[in-house]
C-alpha cells in the first residue's frame, strides 16, 4: 500500500452513468456475484424483520463495488449472504457460479469486518497467519504468504508488533493482510474505516485503491459515506431504508487512478449528487 510517484488528473467533467438495471455488471467484465429476487427475512421474538427485499445484483471480476444506504438497510446483511454467513429465504445468489456455502468452502474471498478483531496475545504476523494455520497450510508456506500481504499492505517491520502497539490504522491494514493471506479473488470489507477519523480514513481509501489496482481483485465494500464511496468505487449500488432495496446502481466515471484531489471536482460532485438522489429516492420505499 504504497502512495503513488503520480497523480492522474481527472478526466472532462461527464455525469455518471447507470446500467440498465442492478442485474448487469456495467462494464462487461465476467460476473464474480449473481443475486436474483434476493430477499432475507429473520425471524424475531418480536415478529419477522425483513432485511432484504427483492434484490437484482451483479458484480463484475474486478470492479469496486460499494453498497451505501441508511443504517439499518441490509447493506451488512447483503455482505453476509455473499460471504455464507447468513441465509437467505428467497430468491438466488451466486458467487463464482456457485452457492455461497461452495464458494466459501473454495475460498473464494477474504472477509474484513467493521472492527479489526485481532487476537491481542499474538503478534501481527501471527494473527495474519491464523486462517492459513486453520487452512493447514504448511510453516513455509505460511511464512510466505503472510510476508507478501503485510508487504501489500505496507506493514513490514512490525511482524512482531503486538496489536495493542500499532494505531486503528495499522491494525485494520493488518486485518486487510490476513483476507488477503490466502489470496482470494473477492474482497468483502464492511465498513472497516468507520472508525477511524477522517485524516487516517482519507489515508486508507488512497491506499485502498493502490491495493486494489496492484492486485485486481474484486472489491465489495460497504459504507455509510457518499464521499467514501464515490472516490473509491467503479460502481455505487444505493439501498433503501428496510426492507434493503437497490434503488440505483451508479457507473462511476472518474478515471481509474485518483489522488484525493479529485474529490473536488466537477465529475466528482455530480456522482456525488446522483448518489443523494439515490438515497433520497429509496425513502419512498420505506414501510
Amino acid at each position: 500500500m504504497k502512495r503513488s510517484t503520480g497523480a492522474a488528473q481527472p478526466a472532462a467533467a461527464r455525469p455518471a452513468k447507470t446500467g440498465a438495471g442492478p442485474g448487469r455488471a456495467g462494464d462487461g467484465a465476467p460476473t464474480v456475484i449473481s443475486a436474483r429476487g434476493l430477499s432475507l427475512t429473520f425471524e424475531t421474538d418480536d415478529g419477522p424483520v425483513n432485511a432484504l427485499s427483492n434484490v437484482d445484483l451483479e458484480v463484475g471480476r474486478g470492479q469496486f463495488v460499494s453498497f451505501i444506504g441508511p443504517s439499518g438497510c441490509g447493506k451488512t446483511t447483503l455482505l453476509r449472504v455473499i460471504a455464507d454467513l447468513e441465509q437467505p429465504t428467497g430468491g438466488t445468489i451466486l458467487v463464482n457460479g456457485v452457492a455461497p456455502e461452495q464458494a466459501r468452502l473454495n475460498r473464494a474471498y477474504g472477509y474484513v469486518f467493521q472492527a479489526a478483531a485481532l487476537y491481542p496475545w499474538r503478534t501481527i504476523e501471527n494473527n495474519v497467519a491464523l486462517p492459513l494455520e486453520i487452512m493447514g497450510y504448511a510453516a513455509t508456506e505460511r511464512k510466505e504468504r503472510v510476508q507478501r500481504s503485510l508487504d501489500l499492505v505496507n506493514l513490514t517491520g512490525f511482524e512482531k508488533k503486538y496489536p495493542w502497539q500499532l494505531s486503528g490504522g495499522m491494525q485494520q491494514r493488518a486485518s486487510i493482510a490476513r483476507a488477503l493471506a490466502f489470496d482470494a479473488d473477492i474482497l468483502l470489507m464492511d465498513e472497516p474505516f468507520g472508525a477511524l477519523d477522517e485524516i487516517v480514513r482519507d489515508h486508507l481509501n488512497e491506499q485502498l485503491l493502490e491495493l486494489w489496482a496492484r492486485t485486481n481483485k474484486t472489491i465489495c465494500f460497504v459504507t455509510h459515506s457518499i464521499p467514501e464511496a464515490v472516490y473509491l468505487s467503479t460502481r455505487i449500488v444505493v439501498m433503501s431504508p428496510r426492507p434493503g432495496r437497490v434503488t440505483d446502481v451508479i457507473e462511476s466515471t472518474l478515471p481509474r487512478e485518483r489522488p484525493l484531489e479529485i474529490r473536488e471536482s466537477r465529475q466528482f460532485l455530480e456522482i456525488a449528487h446522483r448518489v443523494r438522489e439515490g438515497l433520497r429516492a429509496g425513502h419512498s420505499y420505506e414501510e
